[in-house]
């Protein structure tokens, strides 16, 4: 609105001003005519004459410039109304102007993409899987706030799950709240189940995961679950270094948990974590195959700002789409260095996930090759800037402080703590900043930029619930089935693969095998028992 009024003043005071140039042209000047003189009427008359035709040359040459001249002057004011419009456009999409022009100046495909990307909508259909200690809830935090800018539908689980689709069962359907359907985007933990999420979401939804390099993983796996992992607490003064010296001797494959103590990436992307030594190998391979086949873009989250160049990519999305700040992160005291020699048994112990990451670690850099290495760091450097003042203008023009749950006054923004040996930060705005403003788009904004991910969960089922009874009146009923209905479906535009042969690639372990659900929040237990759900324990934060 203020743009196009500041168009139509400047057009305005340009027309004012050819108007005022109209005016100040010179009048048309009388000529010396010769008086009348009765003795020399012929000459007169014959002077005459030639006066008018004179005073005719004169007013059409007059005329001809006057009509040039307002012809001039309005291809002026057209050049001007031009050029106003573009820098007000630019102005108004400066990011995505610098960004585009920074890439024109290397000759970056990005350039290409850009201008594409911006005659097309963007895509908002997407399913993230969020994998345990990956930065995956900063990810989430991202979708989050990308769903609610575009008034997208995120589908959240059932109350009973907590939130998270009541990890570690495998996932199904029946977990998503009614009020969060029919989804767009998904990025809550589950234990991945191609053929359920085919049925929950729509055909041109983009499979994105993510995964982290196995030893600095394992190392915050054992710190963060170690007081609830059973594998992990038996350890005798939780010595890392302990249990991998005979990891067999504390970890039990069936018992609760025990996902966190061994190939977790490969549980949560829905594969058996404990396949036998005999065909490892061409199971790890089949595995991989398989997710390369299901999921668009796996990123990496060592290189997380150059995994978000290619997912802006992939969705069409603009710059300030994926702008971020890192959240539960453990504080430096947290954190254990790895001795030498541990990163080998930690990458033996955890083979699978070991062969996941190191297939899509190369794969991620052959995208970015493809792009240009010197337009991805451009572009880098221009995702980062933005980040920077973004934050700055939450944080009152400086960068956030890390704080402990103690020291942030703000409940909304403190973060869950899995036990007393492992403190996990978070951020709280201060209060002398026109962000802090409560009920101003910018205190929205950077509340929910560092908001943790369980208080964002049920900020964000609240408000689509409103929104569902709302439109309840517009809804036709759809009946419920009693028992679960697996429907041949049409094939998936973006997860239409073949299944892996049952001899190279049989099913993991099912609900049924796997290990019980994470506890919930107490309270919590007999609402499970209400919807059938069974009921556990207290159910845990993961990243």
């Amino acid at each position: 609105m203020d743009t196009t009024l500041t168009i139509i003043i400047a057009v305005a005071v340009l027309y004012n001003f050819g108007k005022r140039q109209e005016d100040e042209l010179p009048e048309e000047a009388e000529e010396d005519l010769p008086e009348e003189n009765a003795e020399d009427g012929q000459v007169q008359h014959a002077a005459n004459a030639n006066g008018n035709a004179v005073r005719r040359t004169l007013i059409e040459n007059h005329f001809a410039a006057l009509v040039k001249w307002r012809i001039m002057s309005q291809k002026k004011i057209f050049l001007v109304f031009v050029a106003i419009s573009t820098v007000s456009l630019l102005l108004h999409h400066g990011g995505h102007f610098s960004w585009t022009m920074e890439a024109f100046h290397l000759g970056c495909p990005s350039l290409r993409t850009h201008l594409s990307s911006s005659l097309k909508p963007k895509h908002t259909n997407v399913a993230f899987l969020k994998t345990h200690k990956t930065a995956s809830t900063t990810m989430q935090n991202l979708l989050f706030r990308f769903a609610e800018r575009n008034n997208l539908t995120v589908a959240l689980p059932v109350q009973a799950c907590g939130h998270q689709f009541c990890y570690p069962r495998t996932f199904n359907a029946h977990l998503v709240h009614p009020h969060t359907l029919p989804p767009n985007v998904v990025t809550s933990h589950m234990r991945f189940n191609r053929a359920e999420m085919q049925r929950l979401m729509p055909n041109d939804t983009i499979y994105v995961t993510i995964l982290r390099e196995p030893g600095s993983m394992f190392e915050s796996l054992f710190s963060y679950y170690n007081q609830y992992c059973q594998s992990f607490k038996r350890v005798p003064n939780g010595s890392l270094e302990a249990f991998l010296d005979e990891p067999w001797r504390y970890y039990r494959p069936d018992e609760k948990d025990s996902m966190y103590a061994r190939n977790t990436l490969t549980f949560d992307l829905g594969g058996d974590k404990d396949r036998p030594a005999a065909d490892a190998t061409a199971y790890a391979r089949a595995f991989v195959a398989e997710t390369e086949r299901v999921f668009s873009l796996v990123m990496i989250a060592e290189y997380f700002d150059e995994s978000l160049v290619l997912l802006r990519h992939l969705l069409s999305w603009d710059l300030e789409d994926v702008l971020y700040v890192k959240l539960n992160m453990r504080m430096s005291g947290s954190k254990h260095s790895l001795s030498p020699g541990l990163p080998f048994k930690i990458r033996a112990w955890n083979a699978l996930d070991a062969r996941l990451y190191d297939h899509f670690n190369a794969s991620l850099w052959r995208q970015l090759t493809a792009l240009g290495p010197a337009c991805v760091a451009r572009e880098v450097r221009l995702l980062r800037r933005a980040q920077e003042r973004l934050v700055r203008g939450c944080f009152g023009g400086r960068l956030p402080q890390l704080r402990s749950a103690a020291q942030i006054k703000n409940k909304e923004l403190r973060p869950w703590q899995p036990s007393a040996k492992v403190d996990i930060v978070g951020y709280d705005l201060p209060t002398n900043t026109n962000a802090t403003w409560p009920g101003s788009l910018a205190h929205e904004l950077c509340l929910k930029l560092i908001m943790p991910e369980v208080q964002y969960t049920r900020v964000l089922l609240r408000s689509q619930s409103l929104r569902y009874r709302r439109s309840y009146p517009l809804r036709s009923p759809q009946p419920q089935p009693q028992q679960p209905v697996r429907s041949v479906l049409p094939r998936h535009q973006q997860v239409g693969i073949q299944q892996i042969p049952r001899e190279a690639l049989p099913p993991g372990p099912g609900p049924a095998s796997s290990p019980t659900a994470t506890s919930r929040p107490a309270g919590t237990q007999s609402r499970a028992t209400r919807v059938g759900l069974r009921p556990s324990g207290p159910q845990r934060q993961t990243p």
